[in-house]
């Protein structure tokens, strides 16, 4: 997969979210949002474009461990020894997105935006990301810089530039199949 994420990332919020809608349509795909730290602001991006209701339905903001239990099924044992900013809670917390939403993709946040709360293993402005479906996902740990709007938004442009790289990249290997 030709991995353009840092270029895409450089885009205002309303552009990402616009060609966030094209990748959907194009693919048939639908979309959903697990998030923490960003505390809705992927899902408020997605719905800022008009039509979003054609490939986006719901998100899900799991600001705290029980919530993450509650709504998408991330295991109490996996939050205990992992912590909620994690790769193990991420990986979870998208899985249960997708099968709870019905959606072919989703993307879920867990982060450390601050000014408080950080660790010496977890600073401020580390956030996990993982994207995927019900059966594989991808995370990523990112560690932004700045103040909790700045990490909070760098975050939120990551999400939607994760899921736009996943939905090109899936609609030219069918171009390319549907070539032969």
């Amino acid at each position: 997969m030709m991995d353009n994420t840092a270029a895409l990332e450089a885009l205002d919020t309303l552009t990402l979210a616009t060609r966030l809608g094209e990748a959907c349509r194009a693919r048939g795909a639908s979309v959903t949002a697990a998030e923490s730290c960003t505390g809705g602001g992927v899902a408020h991006a997605i719905t800022e474009v008009a039509g979003s209701s054609g490939y986006f339905e719901t998100g899900y903001v799991t600001y705290s461990n029980a919530a993450k239990t509650r709504q998408l099924g991330v295991p109490e044992a996996t939050l205990a020894a992992h912590g909620a900013v994690s790769r193990e809670v991420v990986h979870a917390m998208v899985a249960g997105a997708c099968r709870d939403s019905g959606a072919s993709l989703g993307v879920a946040i867990s982060g450390v935006a601050g000014p408080g709360g950080g660790s010496e293993a977890k600073p401020v402005g580390t956030v996990w990301l993982a994207w995927g479906d019900t059966h594989a996902q991808q995370a990523v740990c990112r560690h932004f810089e700045g103040d909790r709007h700045a990490v909070r938004e760098q975050a939120l442009r990551a999400a939607l530039a994760g899921l736009i790289v996943r939905l090109e990249a899936e609609q030219a290997t069918q171009e390319k199949f549907a070539e032969r």
